[in-house]
Order: structure tokens, then C-alpha cells, then sequence
């Protein structure tokens, strides 16, 4: 739904209550799109929030590879490094 900005200032309300219902409701001003009102995402409830960095830190433990630690293999780097710079 498209509306000028100036028929918006009376039908606020209805607009807002539009865009929650999921309308896309875009203000124009002078024939070209100025603002698009689109609902605020409801937020996570703590459970779901929970489970999903649960679920999270658990694919990234398998993708981890094991090996030298980031410390000792920048250290070897610069090692090797230093050796071919004389």
C-alpha cells in the first residue's frame, strides 16, 4: 500500500496496524517512496535463544581442528619468515 505522507498524518494508527499485520505500507512524498513502517521482529524467547547457541557452539567444537594453537604457529611463522629475510 502506498500513501502520500500528508493522507498519513490522519490514518497513522491504521497504517501501523497494517504493517503488524504484515501489509507493506510505504509513505511517498512528491510521488517517490520516503519511508517503508514494517513491524519490529518479536524477540527470541530465552529457551529458543538458548538452544540456538547451544546448537551453535556445538557445530563450531566439531569444525575446530586440532593442531598448534594460533600463539605457537604465529611463532613459527615469524620464525620462518625471519630466516628468509637475511
Amino acid at each position: 500500500m502506498r500513501v502520500a505522507v500528508s493522507n498519513a498524518k490522519g490514518r497513522l494508527t491504521e497504517l501501523i496496524r497494517r504493517a503488524e499485520a504484515g501489509e507493506e505500507v510505504v509513505l511517498m512524498r512528491r510521488g517517490q517512496a520516503v519511508v517503508r513502517l514494517v513491524p519490529v521482529d518479536a524477540s527470541i524467547a530465552p529457551a529458543a535463544r538458548r538452544k540456538l547457541l547451544d546448537a551453535v557452539r556445538a557445530s563450531g567444537t566439531a569444525k575446530a581442528l586440532s593442531g598448534e594453537n594460533a600463539a605457537r604457529s604465529r611463532t613459527s611463522f615469524m620464525a620462518r619468515t625471519a630466516c628468509l629475510g637475511d
